[in-house]
């Protein structure tokens, strides 16, 4: 008897159903094969201790995310254009999207769970008993998690139960491949275990309700107080199944197409995955009658019967996919949860009027079942070269807590915090807020810090250069440093930050030496030099042009600074030399000889004049008056009166007073100042800023360390003279500013120093206390955070020109993972003796090479280019 081992329509009896699970005695996939979780090098685990705060986004670059928490729960619903920290869909309760497993023995009792981890302690206290969603429905006793971003791993068992379960949940992450790492699905793989001496049936069900038009934003309250998310209307469910997928597709007739949660979204499986069954609907959700009405029959023997009609506003759609496992055996029950949201508004939580902007990713699909369907036959692709780029980064030999720190803080590019408009242009808030964006405009002042995006995926890296030269930057060189949209050229009041204008400049340096694409400089050349003049202007940054900034700069503190100080000086210095070295490309030489003669005055001013021997310090000049101050410098956030300005740096020892100097050394510029002032300045910002614990320490305003962590402040005072109101942010932590710092002592070979920085920062982040794939700042998953990429680049020493189609590493043996923004692989550096042994390897992407270098005197010139194609290697010998 051939039995398909698929049920594609609802006609047949579950006793048909059950009948072909007994029959069916060979599985239907090899068992040989690997599975997934054991193929993916873990970089960190989280015991039973450390899951409460645990949220992996699932979800591609500007599409919106789902996040599996550390107990296997799915949480932070944000596939809908917007914020929803906290948001399951629903009121909390036991109607939350969830999954659910099913076994049978052949001579045993059924069982049923929840596919979910204990209830922590802290969840108990609810005023009617609703204190967690789920609360009511059977868990696992035991669970932990593993990580290597993009890959989560939830690892459940329970003594009572006859399966062990591992849910692999991710998202395709490639760098270099912007499309193949922006498609809007979560992938989650359980894998069951048979621990038993029994052949099991089993089955594994996928629950959700259709919340088309309920984004969180929305909501109304019950006589309860509940929160209660309103917008879902006339939603609908269907099946559908083609050769390759089966499952359900969740649509509305009711929200209104222009809404911004109106779309679609589908969860489906492997069409020949196993016997599928489902249900549209449930019962209307009466007294909580729609939970147990699936409970009861999915319970009954893992099939799933369907309903007549749907039900609700919000119909409950399940999915189940139902297997046999022979003693010892080990499964695969794969969903996909793919979604289609085209309604993207602007920056309208921001005062501004909304207008719809749209999705990248929704112009490459119809829909949420056209998703599935274009990239289901590439998943198997996406998936193997997500794993050789997770499994190349993770097992190279940087430092543990360093690979850590680059790799989780990735993240955020594929959190609410990043989106991509229609035409593909990346745009990101500062951080988000729980329902909204944090800080609009893609801020030059913050983005500054971060290198994840860079360095791997330029792409989109250049379209962010292309909107702040392109659009963001008048005639006469002023940059506004937030971005409005629709993007449109209106500089009427435009508002200019120097740290985040000069920023910009270096970036630019960044991007054209990374791409090795001349034309996108020429393109833009004019604008990138008149950012670069606007210093110059009448009361402006540096009116007199002499290299030092002593106008009035508005920065990343969110106020202006009076009078020359490290944090704008060395961006200054930094955009300065970079300019020069771009000036000279274009063949313009008396631009280029300008800003090297100002360079080079601006750098031994600042050492002869704000170095006290110990750190950078701040030297407040008054401005003769606001008139004096040219238009579009004064913000309005920082002092009123300029006579003695408050919300100064002052004598204080600032936690990124090298910043410019951090980016130099990523760029390859060399030393802003005098090379033994700058270590001197990081070891004092290690002696002065690093506290122990924060028990004694005060802060008037946001706390992002608390108790017995140890962290950076922003500033210390050590020679007292602490302004009476020194800038807002004096007396906090942010994780941003310590890799600034933490990166820089790497490159100044304080390597304990550094590691020690980077250790404390993700010590807080341990998935107890906060979200290990949530650095915050002003709001979550903050942007200035992916400054930790540079660790990797810090450590390596990788320098990459594609223009001189040149690379460098450091000369100190390992096996290091490199990256370019649009080819990475790994380097591995043996010595023996005088010799250093090179191999060089290209794991993704084509890299051309004139000339290899390892250190600062082992270099390798080619008489012909040498092109590394991807999965190609090249071997080298440098001698000493």
């Amino acid at each position: 008897m051939n039995i398909k081992s698929k049920i594609s329509y609802q006609a047949i009896t579950k006793y048909i159903a059950i009948l072909s699970v007994i029959i069916i005695s060979s599985p239907v996939h090899v068992k040989a094969q690997q599975l997934l979780s054991e193929r993916i090098s873990v970089l960190k685990k989280y015991d039973a201790d450390h899951l409460l705060r645990v949220a992996l986004p699932l979800g591609g670059i500007g599409t919106g995310t789902v996040s599996l928490g550390g107990r296997g729960e799915l949480k932070d619903w944000e596939i809908m254009n917007v914020p929803a920290k906290g948001y399951s869909t629903v009121t909390d309760g036991n109607d939350a999207p969830f999954f659910a497993i099913y076994t049978k023995s052949k001579n045993g009792q059924s069982k049923t769970k929840a596919l979910l981890g204990p209830v922590d302690d802290s969840e108990y206290e609810h005023y009617e008993g609703r204190s967690v969603n789920h609360h009511g429905l059977p868990r696992f006793r035991n669970a932990s998690f593993e990580a290597s971003y993009p890959f989560g791993i939830v690892n459940l068992s329970d003594a009572t139960f006859p399966v062990n379960v591992k849910i692999v949940g991710y998202n395709p992450f490639i760098p270099g491949d912007s499309d193949a790492s922006g498609i809007p699905i979560a992938i989650l793989q359980y894998e069951v275990e048979n621990i038993t001496n029994e052949e099991l049936e089993v089955a594994v069900s996928g629950s959700i309700r259709n919340f088309i038009g309920k984004d969180g934003r929305e909501s109304t309250t019950n006589w309860k107080g509940d929160f209660v998310p309103v917008g879902a209307e006339k939603n609908f469910n269907t099946y559908q199944e083609n050769d390759e997928v089966s499952g359900i597709f969740m649509q509305s007739r009711g929200v209104d197409p222009l809404h911004r949660a109106w779309g679609t979204i589908a969860l489906t499986t492997p069409a020949e995955g196993g016997i599928i069954t489902y249900r549209t609907s449930s019962e209307a959700n009466v007294w909580s009658r729609g939970i147990l009405d699936f409970w009861d029959d999915f319970s009954t023997d893992g099939i799933l019967t369907e309903k007549p009609e749907q039900k609700d506003g919000d119909p409950m759609a399940s999915l189940s996919v139902k297997k046999s496992l022979k003693p010892g055996e080990r499964e695969s029950f794969t969903f996909y949860l793919t979604w289609h949201f085209p309604n993207r508004q602007s920056w309208g939580s921001w005062g501004m009027d909304e207008n719809r902007v749209g999705n990248y990713y929704t112009t490459l699909y119809q829909d949420a079942w056209d998703v599935i369907k274009k990239e289901f036959p590439r998943l198997p692709q996406l998936t193997e070269k997500s794993l050789v780029f997770v499994n190349a980064l993770v097992n190279s030999d940087h430092s543990e807590v360093i690979k850590e720190a680059a790799l989780f803080n990735t993240s955020t590019l594929r959190t609410q915090t990043v989106f991509r408009i229609e035409d593909g242009k990346m745009f990101g808030w500062e951080g988000v807020m729980d329902r909204f964006g944090s800080c609009y405009g893609s801020c030059t002042h913050v983005w500054n810090y971060e290198q994840a995006t860079a360095f791997l995926f330029n792409d989109l890296a250049r379209t962010m250069r292309e909107v702040e030269f392109g659009h963001s930057t008048a005639d006469n060189g002023l940059m506004v440093f937030r971005t409005k949209l629709p993007l449109e050229k209106d500089f009427e009041n435009g508002l200019a930050a120097a740290d985040g204008q000069m920023g910009t400049i270096m970036k630019f340096y960044r991007e054209w030496q990374l791409s090795g694409d001349t034309d996108f400089l020429r393109k833009h050349w004019e604008k990138v030099r008149s950012a670069l003049a606007f210093a110059w202007i009448k009361g402006g940054w540096d009116g007199d042009a002499d290299g030092v900034m002593e106008g009035a700069q508005h920065n990343t503190m969110d106020v202006e600074y009076f009078g020359p100080n490290p944090q704008m000086q060395f961006w200054y210095l930094g955009a300065l030399k970079a300019a020069a070295k771009m000036a000279s490309a274009m063949g313009d030489p008396e631009f280029a000889q300008k800003c090297e003669r100002l360079f080079e005055y601006g750098s031994k001013w600042t050492d002869e004049n704000i170095f006290n021997g110990e750190y950078y310090f701040h030297q407040i000049q008054s401005p003769e008056s606001r008139e004096s101050i040219a238009e579009g410098l004064i913000v309005g956030m920082g002092s009123l009166d300029l006579d003695n300005p408050d919300y100064q740096l002052a004598s204080g020892c600032l936690v990124d007073q090298l910043v410019g100097q951090y980016m130099a050394h990523i760029l390859g510029l060399g030393y802003m100042g005098n090379k033994e002032n700058i270590k001197m300045a990081l070891t004092s910002i290690y002696t002065y800023n690093k506290m122990e614990d924060m028990y004694e320490h005060f802060n008037n305003s946001r706390s992002y360390a608390m108790g017995d962590e140890s962290a950076l402040l922003m500033a210390s005072y050590p020679k007292g003279n602490r302004p009476k109101v020194p800038f807002p942010y004096w007396s906090e932590v942010m994780t941003g500013f310590e890799y600034t710092a933490a990166i820089g002592m790497l490159y100044e070979g304080m390597e304990k120093e550094g590691l020690d920085v980077v250790s404390n920062i993700r010590a807080r982040y341990d998935g107890a206390k906060r979200n290990p794939f949530d650095e915050a700042e002003c709001g979550h998953h903050y942007a200035r955070a992916m400054a930790s990429w540079a660790g990797i680049i810090a450590e390596s020493g990788f320098l990459y020109s594609g223009i001189e189609k040149s690379m460098k590493f450091t000369d100190s043996p390992g096996r290091y993972f490199w990256s370019n923004g649009s080819a990475w692989g790994e380097c591995d550096i043996k010595r023996e003796g005088n010799n250093y042994n090179v191999s060089f390897s290209a794991l993704h992407g084509n890299v051309e090479l004139a000339k290899f270098q390892l250190g600062d005197d082992k270099m390798k010139e080619f008489k012909n280019i040498e092109v590394i194609k991807e999965n190609e290697k090249l071997d080298l010998t440098l001698k000493e």
